[in-house]
């Protein structure tokens, strides 16, 4: 009976599985970019400029980022901003995690020895082309471990945005379960489905990682 349910219903969680890693990519990929933006304010010499990325960055910290997702969904509109469940999942997900993705690049920006920058000042470079240059190469390789972490959880996060309608994995076996009432069956396939995704990832992060270190050490 297992057996036969499964697979009725996983052509269905696969679906949502498509949708699941749409959501992980594009909101990893935004809170990235965000979270860069936010590190290099929280690192700045200009002290307003810091105080402000601080600020902002503790404030989404300490949101629950389903409220943060509620609230660019449903309370947006009464603003003029209208956006689907997927936009609206995507942001929200993205603008919670990188306050995360913030901590990483500036922990990684801060473990910087402060004589490469000064020689890359001998060199004649400015403040812009050493950020890019010798800072944020190597900042990324020290930041690489927690940053892997950082998807890993958003993929396993992303499950959060079906609760503004979004068709992931969680969403598509929600549906499901409620029609059909097979619930072990169905919360046990979008689990296996879960770790399908998430071990190979990690397994693949941890790889990465290990071939960084060895080049380092080389």
């Amino acid at each position: 009976m297992f057996f036969q349910n499964a697979l009725d219903f996983l052509p269905i969680l696969l679906n949502g599985a498509v949708v699941t890693v749409q959501v992980t990519i594009a909101s990893f990929l935004l809170s990235s970019l965000i979270g860069l933006a936010f590190a290099l304010m929280m690192v700045s010499k200009v002290r307003a400029v810091a105080l402000f990325g601080i600020s902002v960055v503790n404030v989404i910290r300490g949101l629950p980022i389903i409220v943060q997702l509620f609230y660019i969904y449903f309370v947006l509109p009464d603003f003029g901003v209208q956006l689907s469940a997927m936009q609206a999942g995507i942001i929200g997900l993205g603008i919670a995690y990188s306050a995360y993705q913030a901590e990483n690049f500036r922990a990684g920006i801060q473990a910087i020895q402060q004589g490469q920058i000064e020689a890359a000042e001998s060199l004649g470079m400015r403040g812009p082309m050493i950020m890019r240059r010798v800072v944020l190469p190597q900042a990324f390789r020290i930041a690489l471990p927690p940053y892997g972490n950082t998807l890993v959880m958003m993929l396993k996060d992303s499950s959060l945005v079906s609760t503004i309608t979004v068709a992931e994995m969680t969403r598509a076996g929600q549906l499901i379960a409620s029609s059909t009432f097979e619930n072990m069956t169905v919360y046990t396939l979008v689990a296996l489905l879960y770790l399908a995704l998430s071990l190979p990832l990690s397994f693949a992060l941890r790889r990465l990682e290990a071939r960084i270190a060895t080049r380092k050490k080389a």
